[in-house]
């Protein structure tokens, strides 16, 4: 049996999220169909983390076993000519068999997207957040930095969430403006379930004003979902890169950039 590992880019807009659900498109379930096709037998991909509808990735990573014999070459173009344009494999890498997408992963770097401007965008309509008011990013990078550090996040978890410890830690919460952009970049070993849309939707609150900064500590500390901002959309939100142990010898994630907004 070999083990694979692949690297996906997919746009999240018409997928109900990663994991496979009956009579839904998932991009698990496009994915694992992909493969299959090319593997002439079914196969039952593990990713690096689960995505919910309408979320992206620049890079997620999934792992599967196949008794297959292919180059990487061949699963690389044999499931990008199977697969609907918006999900491609980038890359396609023989494993060792304790490789395992998500337990061996040691972080992972979401990004969130914000238009900061009075004009919608045709080209980002669905691949960013869009807030018309004015965001003081200096103000969301202060209130940040509250929240970095291991934590007890419950207040940034769903009520869905099934994770059993509300324990995380939060390594870098940074805010940046690109000219008409805020992104947002959190990078944790882990995250619960739309905690980093819970946290774009506390940071937007302090941006816009109607918050101020302290109010994230408050929140932080009180654990209570319901006392912090309404959860951010979900097309602001990207996978943006999940880091393994150099010793596996995973590809480097491609530069930063995405097509239609070459500045990010």
């Amino acid at each position: 049996m070999n083990r694979i590992a692949v690297g996906i880019e997919y746009d999240g807009s018409a997928f109900a999220g990663w994991q496979s659900q009956h009579s839904l498109r998932t991009v698990q379930g496009v994915l694992e169909g992909a493969l299959g096709a090319v593997a002439a037998e079914p196969v039952s991909v593990v990713c690096a983390g689960r995505t919910d509808a309408g979320v992206h990735a620049r890079a997620q990573v999934a792992h599967f076993d196949t008794h297959a014999e292919r180059s990487s070459r061949s699963w690389i173009l044999g499931a990008n000519s199977e697969a609907p344009e918006d999900l491609a494999v980038l890359w396609a890498q023989p494993m060792p068999a304790h490789f395992h997408a998500r337990y061996c992963a040691e972080a992972r770097v979401y990004r969130y997207l914000i238009l900061n401007r009075t004009a919608r965008s045709a080209l980002a309509a669905a691949r960013a957040a869009w807030v018309t008011r004015s965001l003081d990013e200096r103000a969301m990078a202060a209130a940040a930095a509250q929240l970095v550090g291991e934590h007890d996040f419950s207040a940034f978890r769903s009520a869905e969430c099934q994770a059993k410890s509300p324990i995380r830690r939060l390594t870098r919460l940074a805010v940046e403006r690109r000219g008409d952009w805020i992104v947002i970049e959190a990078v944790a070993n882990a995250f619960l379930h739309h905690m980093v849309r819970n946290l774009a939707g506390l940071l937007i609150a302090v941006g816009k004003g109607d918050q101020p900064c302290d109010w994230a500590r408050t929140v932080l500390e009180g654990r209570d979902r319901t006392l912090s901002a309404a959860t951010a959309p979900a097309e602001g939100l990207y996978l943006w890169e999940v880091r393994y142990p150099a010793a596996f010898g995973l590809p480097l994630v491609p530069a930063d950039g995405v097509p239609w907004a070459d500045q990010l």
